[in-house]
């Protein structure tokens, strides 16, 4: 039988990898440009127009090496889960949140997965929202969604739930045709009820007594079966239940959400119908029959608990921008056809990851601001061990100025015409005999 990958083994994966570029030991990464020369037929297969498919095999590797022309440092900024993307478009039908949706039990789309399925979209501000209830599978018709609400709202003929926003910077950096990035909301977070009710299922029915009615949700929440557990507002309009909405008087509410649910069920029975919602005067919806509502389950946490969870981040996607020769460090005259991430490159000859970080000093500028003469120091002070040659003392600092005198509103060029080389954990401090006194600019190139 075929492999089942659940979406917990997915997100797992997905958080491991996330957290590789993070955590006490962390993973180091680079994304790698390479492959100067043309895709042939004879050598690496394809053309350049129209390339192989990368072998995934010891030889290739090998070559990718080989042909690599340079590498940036990937960082954990750079790293964000990810959903593929779903746009909101009015006129639109978009599936809805159920917790039981498979092959027997299909989405509106007729998805056999929840995370294939359509139920939640992005707007054209950067907002996401999921959609609890869409209206039978009938297309969204009304204007688009804005509200930052921590509670469910009505529109466009749905219930929406908002998740979170994308800020600018986000977008920028992450935002494709394809992808949208994903993360917690605190806000949301924080308002979320683990168990609670905010969904239904309704079957219609027919031959009711219209009416408001009350009905308790039993199963395995708190106070389940009783006024303090959720309760379900049933409106029965032309003999039907009225499918779940937020409207009162409408629309099959809510009533109470409740919490603590993992399993529940509204029993439309005369002996479980009421007439007011503590559940103290007992009712009936009459003789009519085929009507049933149908709990959803939310998520662990409830809804807005977690967005990466919830709408499937199982994604990770990586953002890392080369600039033109990155400091010297990149070609800018060959081609590349070859992008690819490489993982604890280690130093020439050695089995070290490389991850140690040189700073280069390029220029030292310190501007008096003030109507007299001002002192100024600068040391340059490590903790680096003990190095070869000359320079053979560990933790070594040394005086590069020593109280030398900046005339009234004038600027001293430092290190005209020269360069200082910082390790990692190198310190540049910079001292002035008064206060608020001197302005300093520091020109530094880094390498990684």
């Amino acid at each position: 039988m075929s492999a089942i990958i659940t979406e917990k083994f997915r997100r797992h994966n997905a958080k491991n990898f996330h957290e590789s570029f993070s955590e006490a030991s962390a993973d180091v990464y680079y994304l790698f440009l390479g492959k100067a020369t043309p895709f042939t037929s004879g050598t690496t297969g394809g053309s350049d127009t129209s390339p192989s498919t990368p072998a995934d095999s010891v030889s290739r590797e090998f070559y990718n090496w080989d042909s690599m022309l340079g590498a940036k440092k990937i960082t954990s900024s750079d790293i964000a889960y990810a959903l593929p993307r779903r746009n909101w478009s009015n006129n639109t039908v978009y599936d809805m949140y159920k917790d039981n949706i498979s092959s027997s039990n299909t989405a509106t789309s007729g998805a056999s997965n929840l995370f294939d399925s359509t139920f939640y979209f992005i707007t054209s501000d950067y907002r996401v929202y999921k959609v609890l209830d869409n209206n039978g599978g009938a297309a969204y018709s009304g204007s688009e969604p804005t509200s930052e609400s921590t509670s469910a709202f009505e529109l466009g003929g749905y219930v929406l739930k908002y998740m979170y926003k994308i800020s600018a910077s986000q977008a920028a950096k992450h935002l494709t045709t394809d992808y949208i990035p994903v993360f917690d909301n605190a806000t949301i977070t924080a308002a979320a009820t683990d168990g609670a009710i905010e969904s239904l299922s309704v079957t219609a029915g027919s031959g009711y007594t219209d009416g408001t009615y009350y009905a308790a949700v039993y199963g395995d929440g708190t106070n389940q079966g009783t006024s303090s557990g959720a309760i379900v507002r049933i409106t029965v309009t032309n003999g039907s239940i009225a499918s779940f909405g937020l409207t009162a008087g409408t629309d099959t509410t809510i009533h109470s959400a409740g919490a603590g649910y993992t399993f529940a069920s509204v029993n439309l029975g005369s002996s479980f119908i009421f007439s007011d919602s503590s559940l103290s005067s007992s009712s009936t919806l009459g003789s009519g029959t085929g009507g049933a509502i149908t709990v959803v389950i939310g998520p662990k946490g409830g809804h807005g608990k977690s967005a990466i969870d919830e709408l499937g981040g199982h994604f990770v996607m990586t953002a890392t921008t080369i600039s033109e020769a990155e400091g010297d460090d990149f070609s800018t005259v060959n081609d590349f056809r070859e992008v690819g991430l490489v993982l604890n490159p280690t130093t020439f000859g050695t089995s070290t990851v490389a991850s140690s970080t040189t700073s280069v000093i390029l220029g030292l500028n310190i501007a008096n601001k003030t109507s007299s003469d001002r002192d100024v120091t600068v040391k340059l002070a490590s903790d680096t061990g003990n190095r070869t040659g000359s320079n053979d003392t560990a933790n070594e600092s040394v005086t590069l100025l020593n109280e030398v005198a900046i005339p009234a509103d004038t600027t001293l060029e430092v290190f005209a015409g020269q360069k200082i080389v910082m390790e990692t954990t190198d310190v540049l401090t910079i001292g002035a005999s008064a206060g608020s006194s001197l302005d300093a600019t520091l020109s530094v190139m880094e390498i990684t």
